[in-house]
């Protein structure tokens, strides 16, 4: 295993001069997928029940985007957020989005240093490697619209400077789907700047007694994890993402998918050509999370329902009829027809 360098952000968003450079590894696919598999090994630890969420947590975390975990209050959306942050040996914090946020409180702010004499850039809490945006449907836009930045360039712009988020840079966010009162609804091109999202549900019955009686035998609130990677090897995983090979066909098929989006009667706007980019990018980590080092039609169905489902506008009359944009997007993946590619191994 081979490693290359490079060279860290500054936590304090500063323009700092050239720091020295952090050995990266180089990874194969296999290999990062084996990684990543050791690291959801220990976050269902704490996370219980919940294999499928995490494997699409991970899948953003591999893919290099931003997730939306869409669901109830209770159901674990913090404690996933923080043991992936535990686990991969991120650096952590939290915004809880409440409507007197003001966007200076995410990005931060200059201030008076009487010191000094001068004005001095203090970081928000944004400056971290793994953020938690609690109830983000809770801040008015404006603040909403101060991670947009952030979540697109992996910058923030304040007092007419720029300024680069530490790297790995990952938004958790999350959001409560019932309640509207005191809310205000993610725009489209907020929604757009997500890479997927995630419902987690409820537990089964079995598995929540289980849970609760890990709870009483461990005699502490939470399990504690430990480091198992680092934003280092996270960089080296994303890298080997880009090592699954894509053919040809299974482009086609993308984005057949994502132009069925905006040919239907049912959707009022359709995904954008950024919906197809995350397709294939979570589609590729799920590859190597499976062990291979090519994509099948497979993991892009798997992927279609959580990458493009949050992208489209349904028509109007769809939510008196309660039909939400997961089943318009799972239709569609049954009627477009899929490439019949064969694994490499049948097919020499």
């Amino acid at each position: 295993m081979s490693v290359l360098p490079q060279a860290p952000a500054a936590l304090d968003g500063a323009h700092t001069p050239a720091e020295p450079a952090v050995a990266i590894p180089v990874l194969t696919p296999k290999e990062a997928g084996d990684r990543a598999l050791a690291v959801l090994a220990e976050i269902e630890r704490a996370v219980v029940g919940k294999p499928e969420a995490l494997r699409l947590v991970m899948l953003g975390a591999l893919a290099g985007g931003h997730v939306l975990i869409e669901d109830l209050p209770g159901l674990g959306k913090t404690l996933l957020a923080r043991s992936f942050a535990t686990t991969l040996g991120l650096d952590f914090r939290r915004i809880q989005f409440t409507p007197d946020l003001l966007p200076s409180d995410v990005t931060g702010a200059p201030f008076y240093d009487r010191n000094t004499g001068e004005m001095v850039f203090r970081p928000g809490p944004l400056f971290t490697q793994l953020l938690l945006a609690d109830e983000i449907n809770r801040t008015p836009p404006k603040t909403q619209a101060a991670l947009l930045e952030a979540m697109a360039e992996g910058q923030v712009s304040v007092d007419g400077e720029t300024r680069r988020l530490p790297h790995p840079f990952l938004v958790i966010a999350t959001a409560n789907p019932i309640e509207y009162e005191g809310t205000y609804a993610l725009p489209e091109a907020q929604l757009d700047r997500f890479l997927l999202r995630v419902r987690m549900g409820y537990l089964p019955t079995v598995t929540e007694a289980a849970m609760l009686r890990a709870r009483l035998d461990r005699a502490a609130p939470e399990a504690v994890l430990d480091a198992v990677s680092s934003p280092s090897e996270l960089l080296a995983m994303r890298a080997a993402v880009e090592r699954v090979e894509v053919d040809d066909d299974l482009v086609d098929y993308v984005i057949a998918l994502v132009d069925a989006t905006r040919n239907d009667q049912q959707i009022q706007v359709g995904a954008s050509p950024r919906g197809g980019l995350a397709l294939i990018q979570l589609a590729r980590a799920r590859a190597m999370l499976e062990g291979r080092d090519y994509l099948t039609p497979e993991d892009v169905k798997a992927l279609a329902v959580p990458a493009l489902a949050h992208r489209i506008t349904l028509a109007p009359e769809l939510w008196v009829r309660q039909i939400e944009a997961d089943d318009v997007v799972r239709r569609l993946v049954d009627a477009v027809p899929a490439p019949q590619t064969l694994p490499r191994a049948a097919s020499s």
